[in-house]
């Protein structure tokens, strides 16, 4: 697995069409807290038991073939860790993780999106 910045995923995604974006957050955090415009939500683990999805693998298997470039991103880079360790067992050959995701890590005041992340960096974004 490799790792992206933001901004380099941003780049990368532009340059590469035929690259795949997953947003493995939940649907709720996907919904309401808002996702990079052209990420798939594809969740790792979602609500209301927070368990793995099992499908995981199985649903990243009907969106793409497995040599082609996927890039992963959660809401701090944790989950898509994870998930992208998930795909490269089942044989996935190109699987980028996002650093920091897409709120960053928490700040001294424990908020999100004052850091890093997608969002902070102004990435396109939005929310449905």
């Amino acid at each position: 697995m490799k790792h992206f910045e933001p901004k380099q995923a941003y780049e990368f995604l532009k340059q590469t069409p035929n690259a795949i974006f997953i947003d493995c957050r939940s649907e709720m955090e996907y919904l309401f807290v808002g996702h990079p415009k052209g990420a798939m939500l594809v969740p790792w683990n979602d609500g209301p038991n927070w368990e793995v999805n099992p499908d995981f693998v199985a649903h990243v298997k009907k969106a793409t073939s497995v040599d082609r470039p996927i890039i992963l991103i959660c809401r701090s880079g944790n989950r898509s860790l994870d998930a992208a360790r998930a795909l490269e067992e089942a044989g996935f050959t190109q699987v980028w993780n996002v650093l920091h995701g897409f709120e960053g890590e928490l700040d001294e005041d424990h908020h999100r999106n004052a850091k890093t992340g997608w969002r902070h960096e102004g990435l396109p974004w939005e929310q449905c």
